[in-house]
């Protein structure tokens, strides 16, 4: 009977070893090393193993010296038989000093361990990355043979095994698997590595309409083995006698060329394949160009944004390919008898491809529904009790969204949602004053918990005033209330919805703005400039959430009959859409999510503000002599004409005619 103590114990080839481990007769106690955060995911994982009351949890952490573990908790763990040492930090894009804690000092307190326990075996798990970019055949016994290490993870992983076999007060043996994809029967892992990167690129391709003809150069060898032959493998040759002070190399026997897995994986897709590939002669000269030109100013710029775009680091492409060839000889030689063979990656491709696809890609949540691009979608609409906001809420219910309703009147927002249930739809109410910005951070809580996802967010609420710079001199309190509701409201909301949405890598949010803002527009400077802040907030943010999938469209609305106008008689005698007119804008902008929706009046007076300025003044100046103040207006300059803000003169009704749509 054999007693362990193991590290890394939830890892991808941990939790798979522990299956192994504990199935097996001979195994009398298994010590996990576990951090106090990851106690939980523990626990899940061992209700999956065979016999879990073999198992002891020790509540540790390899990168604290002694692991951290009282003095009083080593006696129970004295003579332990083996220590195995899975735990590392593997990640291609991370920092030396971060790379160094997990890896190095890591390892080293491990060793130390080891030590004072009097342990029978040392385990270490390393890498075939320690062999850098080693030229040729790289056998199990070779270590130092003058490679380049080109990343923090290979170096460290070269460091942390250096330790290992200088140090002489454990007996030893190490362990290098090459690139380690998911079970082969299953599919099943744990993260997003390796080949993985380059599934959501497999999945675009698979979404063509029509399959292009691709002709990949020959780049080199990759050497990919699932996970259960690892484990299996390594469980294997812990116990087996004989073995201290060897290296084995858990890899695929034979290099497998890129084109040869790209083509596997493509397969599993139902992406298009590479029939033809360029040889040798053709694809070297392809691949230097390339390299150089990565010095080209723009380029490697160019390159990473589009990278980014698919979840891809650029570090990937530094290691896609192996220059050594690994020797396996020794290890088969170990296994010989057991039954244990690499599968093929084709047999076993579909399974990998099917689980990333379910539970690991990271823009599945980008995924239309059956019904079409908003079906299933939760949808916020803020200021849904009436106008656009109800009629958007109408409308995405009908295409088989759930509207989440936000507005001050709960009693509104329920007639809202009961004529959309009558509809055969589905809703939520959620009423919230979007000025408080308690009550929004409370809307954003009670959201997050109660539905599943936000997907999208439509800022609609929204407060206008129409008064003149002059009638507004002691009147700073509607510039304050301008900004709480039109600006400080859906930015807070966005901040509190924009963490869940970058985690599931989508998300889209629609401002609803103004035509004014792409003009000029007389008596709206407090509400065009609070609209203008949140165009100009929205397209700063655009840039920084870019590679997380977020997606951002302003619609500069016309002038529409909602109850927002009412209050100013004048908007009686002007053109104005109707809200289902206006929903139609919203609804285009959730369905197509392009970065501006307007109307060809707005684009065209955005257009002679850019290139005329001072003329879209003088046009804009005589509009704010013609058409009269609101009696409501009031102020020093403000001017009360009563009978005539529902009769406009001529030259105003001309000007009304000629800009439809503007706020005058």
């Amino acid at each position: 009977m054999a007693t362990y103590l193991v590290t890394g114990a939830t890892g991808l080839i941990g939790r798979h070893f522990l299956a192994e481990l504990l199935s097996r007769a001979d195994t009398e106690r298994v010590w996990l090393v576990v951090r106090e955060q990851s106690r939980e995911r523990l626990a899940t994982l061992a209700e999956r193993w065979p016999h879990p009351e073999r198992i002891r949890t020790v509540v540790a952490d390899i990168r604290t010296p002694g692991l951290g573990i009282p003095p009083e908790r080593l006696e129970p763990l004295g003579g332990v038989d083996h220590v195995v040492h899975l735990a590392a930090h593997y990640d291609l894009t991370a920092d030396d000093e971060t790379a160094a804690v997990a890896n190095i000092e890591g390892t080293e307190n491990v060793i130390a361990l080891a030590a004072t326990l009097g342990a029978g075996c040392l385990h270490h798990i390393s890498s075939v990355a320690v062999a850098g970019d080693f030229h040729g055949r790289f056998t199990e016994d070779m270590f130092d043979a003058g490679q380049r290490l080109v990343t923090a993870y290979h170096r460290t992983k070269f460091e942390a095994e250096r330790l290992v076999r200088a140090q002489s007060a454990v007996p030893w043996r190490i362990y290098r698997p090459s690139v380690v994809v998911g079970h082969s029967q299953t599919g099943e892992m744990c993260k997003t590595d390796g080949p993985y990167y380059l599934f959501p690129a497999l999945a675009r391709l698979a979404a063509l309409p029509a399959a292009p003809v691709l002709v990949l150069p020959d780049i080199g060898d990759t050497n990919i083995v699932p996970v259960d032959y690892v484990a299996k493998a390594l469980a294997h040759l812990v116990d087996q006698p004989g073995l201290d002070g060897r290296t084995f190399h858990l890899v695929n026997p034979e290099p497998q060329p890129v084109r040869e897995v790209y083509n596997a994986f493509a397969r599993a897709a139902g992406a298009p394949v590479s029939a033809v590939g360029l040889g040798q002669r053709l694809s070297g000269p392809l691949v230097g160009l390339a390299r150089l030109a990565e010095h080209v100013p723009g380029v490697t710029i160019a390159r990473d944004a589009v990278l980014d775009r698919l979840g891809i680091p650029p570090e990937i492409l530094r290691t896609l390919t192996f220059r050594p060839r690994f020797d396996s000889a020794e290890t088969r030689a170990a296994l010989a008898g057991s039954g244990l063979e690499v599968p093929a990656l084709p047999s076993y491709a579909t399974a990998l491809w099917r689980y990333w696809r379910t539970h690991l890609d990271p823009f599945r949540a980008r995924r239309n529904g059956s019904r079409g691009r908003l079906a299933g979608r939760r949808i916020v609409i803020t200021g849904a009790s009436s106008g656009i906001g109800r009629a958007t809420a109408l409308k995405v219910a009908a295409a088989g969204a759930v509207p989440l309703l936000v507005a001050r009147r709960a009693a509104e927002l329920e007639e809202v949602r009961a004529e959309i249930e009558a509809a055969g739809g589905n809703a939520a109410v959620y009423p919230c004053d979007l000025s408080d910005g308690e009550s929004v951070d409370k809307l954003v809580e009670r959201m997050l918990t109660e539905q599943p996802s936000v997907d999208m967010l439509v800022n609609n609420a929204g407060r206008s005033i129409r008064r003149s710079v002059l009638a507004s001199c002691d009147r700073m309190h509607d510039y304050e209330r301008s900004m709480a509701i039109n600006y400080f409201g859906p930015v807070r909301l966005i901040l509190g919805l924009l963490p869940h949405m970058v985690e599931r890598r989508y998300g889209h949010i629609v401002n609803v703005s103004s035509m004014g803002v792409q003009g000029i527009a007389p008596r709206f400077s407090a509400y065009v400039a609070s609209k203008a802040a949140l165009d100009y907030f929205s397209r700063v943010a655009a840039t920084e959430t870019h590679g997380a999938g977020i997606t951002w469209t302003t619609v500069h609305m016309p002038l529409v009959r909602t109850p927002m106008i009412r209050p100013t008689p004048i908007y009686d005698a002007l053109p104005a859409r109707s809200p289902e007119q206006g929903a139609e804008l919203v609804l285009a902008a959730l369905r197509r999510r392009p970065k501006q929706i307007g109307t060809p009046t707005g684009y065209l007076i955005q257009a002679a503000y850019a290139l005329a300025p001072g003329m879209v003044d003088a046009v804009a100046y005589q509009g704010y002599r013609i058409f009269p103040d609101s009696p409501a207006a009031g102020g020093a300059g403000g001017a009360r004409l009563g009978k005539g803000e529902r009769h406009l003169s001529a030259a105003a009704t001309a000007l009304a005619r000629l800009t439809k749509g503007f706020h005058w």
